[in-house]
């Protein structure tokens, strides 16, 4: 680890393992108690079907409701803890995690990708997802709005992304003096491990702004 701080390589590695559990959880998530709740709702469906009695009938449709409703929510949360389609690229990754994300909160997320798609190592791919992931979180909780943008823009030696919203904003120095565990840095402290920058830039009544760097 020659040239590199002790302190970076070992909050490097504790995140890389985090992750590595992250996704772990989520594959168990979706392809266990994911997959059993299905199965339940099915045979709910097929046990409706052969009752006459309206006050049953009934009850099993709002039971099939509140099962429907558990499934998305576990969908959301494998997916936010790991994204499946992040093998196919950061893209499809943003644009599969903002179709869950609008049914859910119901927020609609422009995606732009500008340029040709690069490869990426998988720390960078996961880190620049994770800064995404955690801005439309906090979009969703503090901006009070009902749209947002994200832009990708791949260029010769590095990538560009920029989320915007036109929310509430918020005092950024504020914020990260007085919790320095906030969302906001470790949303900087990820870029910063990985190799990029993450600026944030916001005005109380006008919105908020992250632009994320990152080298290829």
């Amino acid at each position: 680890m020659e040239g590199i701080p002790v302190t970076k390589s070992i909050s490097s590695y504790i995140i890389q393992s985090q992750d590595e559990e992250l996704k772990r959880i989520a594959l168990e998530l979706h392809e266990g108690v994911g997959q059993t709740l299905y199965s339940l709702y099915t045979g709910l469906q097929y046990i409706e079907m052969g009752i006459e009695q309206p006050g049953m009938k009934a009850y099993l449709q709002e039971m099939q409701q509140t099962m429907e409703r558990t499934i998305k929510e576990i969908q959301m949360l494998s997916v936010e803890l790991h994204p499946p389609t992040l093998s196919l690229g950061l893209v499809s990754a943003i644009k599969s995690y903002v179709r869950l994300y609008t049914s859910t909160y119901g927020i609609v997320v422009s995606v732009e990708s500008i340029g040709e798609e690069k490869i990426l190592p998988e720390k960078n791919k996961i880190a620049v997802f994770r800064v995404c992931q955690e801005a439309l979180i906090n979009i969703a909780k503090y901006a009070d709005i009902d749209s947002a943008s994200i832009q990708l823009d791949w260029r010769e030696e590095e990538i560009k992304v920029v989320i915007v919203d036109h929310g509430q904003g918020f005092n950024v120095k504020k914020v990260l003096k007085e919790n320095l565990s906030s969302g906001l840095g470790a949303m900087q402290e990820r870029m910063l491990l990985a190799g990029g920058t993450c600026d944030i830039a916001s005005t109380q009544g006008k919105g908020t702004s992250i632009l994320i760097d990152m080298p290829l």
